[in-house]
C-alpha cells in the first residue's frame, strides 16, 4: 500500500483527549467525531486537512486511555497514515484494529515540518519526504497488519474472511 498527502506536524505525547477531547465521547459516529479531530491541538484542523493527508508526531502518540474513537476520529478526518517516533502500546494496536495505518520512524519525525509531501510505502516501510527530498526506512508492518488495514479494520476482515 502506497499513500502521498500532505504532512501535519504534531509534538511528543500526544494523548488521546488530544486527538478526539472526551466531551465528544457521547457519540460514535465517525463523521462527528472527524469534526472535533485534533481541535485543542489545533482548532482549525478539521477544515484544514484533506483526504489523504498524514500525521507526523514525535514520541509516544497516542498515550493516555485505550479509547477506540482516537483512531477512528482521524481516519475519518481523512488521514490516511501517521508516522511517529512511537506510540503508546494501546494505539498502536487499536489503529490497526480501525484500520489506519502507521509506521515508527524517528529520523523522518524529526525531518518532517507541516506542509511538506510524504510518500509512505507501507510494505517496505520506504518513507519519501518529497518535499525535502530525503528517503526514511521504517520497519514494515507486518504482512497480517497490512491485510487488516486493506481490509478496513479488524472487525471487517472477520466478516471477510467468514468468522462471523
Amino acid at each position: 500500500m502506497k499513500l502521498k498527502g500532505k504532512v501535519w506536524k504534531f509534538g511528543a505525547d500526544i494523548d488521546t483527549d488530544r486527538i478526539i477531547p472526551a466531551r465528544y465521547l457521547n457519540t460514535s459516529d465517525p463523521k462527528e467525531l472527524a469534526k472535533h479531530c485534533m481541535e485543542d491541538e489545533d482548532p482549525g484542523f478539521s477544515r484544514k486537512v484533506r483526504a489523504g493527508d498524514i500525521i507526523v508526531a514525535d514520541k509516544n502518540f497516542g498515550c493516555g486511555s485505550s479509547r477506540e474513537h482516537a483512531p477512528i476520529a482521524i481516519k475519518a478526518a481523512g488521514i490516511s497514515c501517521i508516522v511517529a517516533k512511537s506510540f503508546a502500546r494501546i494505539f498502536y494496536r487499536n489503529a490497526f484494529n480501525m484500520g489506519l495505518p502507521i509506521l515508527e520512524c524517528s529520523e523522518a519525525a524529526d525531518d518532517a515540518r507541516t506542509g511538506d509531501i510524504l510518500e509512505v510505502d507501507m510494505s517496505t516501510g520506504e518513507i519519501y519526504n518529497v518535499t525535502r527530498k530525503k528517503r526514511y526506512e521504517a520497519r514494515p508492518v507486518p504482512p497480517f497488519m497490512q491485510e487488516l488495514v486493506s481490509a478496513g479494520g479488524l472487525m471487517k476482515w472477520i466478516k471477510k474472511r467468514g468468522f462471523v
